[in-house]
């Protein structure tokens, strides 16, 4: 044990400098910016699924991973719609969940964002209309910003939830 010790003092503890911060990246933290000028605070999403193949989900859960990091960006999913500054929705709706989804669309702060995720929100997709559904989310809801794909890329969603935000602050 005492070699042990000599040894130490006599070399020191060898060690790897310290990285180099990362430098501000202009893209988020123009982000940043827009989010807190719209919003004044981090943006909230509700998603719901209003009777997809979950296609969509595995891709709008792919967000939160730290490849994509959604949180790091100031997004964040909430599960009440009380909290929640934007609607995501995938799938047609059904007959089921048209009521649910008007519900949780009433119940939203203003002011609120809808976003139709992937094909079957915007036009039905391969459900196509039949007694089943009620039809696109449009049908039901005024919806901001469509993102097509079957299903759309975690990259498509994001430029898509980007454009909501940016058209939310052209509104006002």
């Amino acid at each position: 044990m005492y070699e042990t010790l000599r040894q130490i003092l006599r070399v020191g503890l060898p060690s790897e400098a310290a990285p180099a911060a990362a430098p501000d990246d202009v893209v988020v933290r123009r982000l940043h910016e827009d989010i807190l000028r719209t919003l004044g605070r981090a943006l909230t999403i509700r998603h719901v699924d209003a009777g997809s193949c979950n296609a969509c989900e595995l891709e709008a859960q792919a967000l939160s991973n730290p490849y994509y990091n959604l949180e790091g960006l100031g997004i964040r999913h909430v599960a009440s719609p009380r909290h929640a500054d934007a609607l995501m929705v995938t799938g047609p709706v059904t007959t089921h969940m048209a009521v649910a989804l008007r519900r949780t669309y009433d119940a939203m702060p203003e002011p609120k964002l809808v976003i139709a995720a992937g094909s079957c929100a915007i036009g039905c997709g391969i459900y196509g209309a039949n007694y089943a559904t009620v039809g696109e989310v449009a049908k039901i809801l005024p919806v901001d910003i469509a993102i097509p794909g079957c299903p759309p890329s975690p990259t498509a969603l994001l430029q898509g939830i980007l454009a909501a935000i940016q058209a939310s602050a052209a509104k006002r």
